[in-house]
């Protein structure tokens, strides 16, 4: 059989590995926050890892907050100004995480996911695993369940798709992301950036959005990152994809539709680059960029995927 999956028990929580036995081609999924932690392809004989990712789940645990590194961001994303918003003529206070005055990146980062099935093909490797967020968060009283589909396909395609449900009596405020960090070797200043998208949201300068739009299409043609430093938003177009390269590899990210924004964030380290597919802007549980009323007992899926290849 071609793919394959393991399961590492021998740390805190479940390891898997989605392994393409013909090629190598190997992808880590950390059951704790249900993140990718590794994505190798074969590269000159050897293997190469493109993710900025945790040297074990220990480090996860004790160093997620430090940058996000891969974590899923729901129930909102980014940044919810000073960690506030009105729902049905009540005012809800987030209390997990801030960064300054601001809550950060949602409250499922930590979260630890049940396997509840896996996938073994000569077509594909896949892993499904489940969350159940109970209100653990007084600022989001709102039950929802979360499921994540990790697929791995021949020519380095990688995929994940979320679902989400719930049986809350009405609709919940909802947002979703991903917050992984690409490496294709040397510094983000070697590689070039193309995606489809010409317009960024302004942010003011705690990167909260103002409401406005800019014109930006550095990025419309492969553009150099030397010396370019992007903490912003971008809405795509639709079915659009972004391409991250250097002189040796390409990184092609596919959202499907319900992921309309592209965040794109280079550390001041500036060895890796955070490529964030989201489903509406930052604070959109204020200013309603892209928020999703989720309907209770209707499922809604979110999809991206990942192709690493040798030029």
């Amino acid at each position: 059989m071609r793919f394959k999956v393991t399961i590492n028990q021998q740390e805190a929580y479940p390891v898997i590995h989605l392994i393409d036995s013909q090629t190598g081609c190997m992808a880590e999924i950390f059951a704790f926050g249900g993140l990718l932690n590794a994505f190798h392809i074969p590269l000159n004989g050897t293997l190469f890892n493109c993710i900025d990712g945790f040297e074990s789940v220990k480090q996860a645990e004790e160093k997620i907050t430090n940058a996000f590194k891969s974590a899923k961001i729901s129930p909102f994303v980014c940044r919810l100004q000073n960690g506030k918003y009105n729902y049905n003529g009540q005012s809800y206070t987030i209390r997990k995480n801030y960064l300054g005055n601001h809550a950060l990146h949602g409250l499922i980062y930590d979260a630890v996911y049940e396997i509840d099935s896996i996938t073994q093909s000569e077509d594909t490797a896949a892993i499904s695993m489940t969350h159940h967020y109970q209100k653990n968060d007084p600022g989001y009283p709102f039950e929802y369940t979360i499921h994540l589909q990790w697929e791995l396909r021949a020519n380095n395609y990688l995929s994940v798709t979320t679902s989400i449900n719930h049986h809350n009596e009405g609709p919940i405020p909802y947002a979703d992301g991903w917050h992984p960090y690409f490496t294709l070797g040397g510094t983000v200043d070697q590689y070039q950036l193309q995606f489809d998208a010409d317009t960024q949201l302004e942010f003011d300068a705690a990167l909260i959005p103002t409401g406005k739009k800019i014109k930006d299409a550095r990025f419309v043609q492969k553009n150099t990152l030397e010396n370019v430093f992007l903490d912003n938003s971008f809405e795509l177009a639709p079915n659009g994809k972004c391409i991250l390269s250097n002189d040796h590899l390409q990184l092609e990210v596919v959202p499907d539709q319900h992921y309309p924004i592209l965040q794109v964030y280079t550390p001041e380290h500036r060895n890796s680059i955070a490529i964030e597919n989201l489903s509406g802007a930052p604070d959109n549980f204020n200013n309603g960029i892209g928020l999703l009323m989720l309907l209770p007992n209707k499922q809604y899926q979110f999809k991206t995927s990942y192709q690493l290849t040798q030029l």
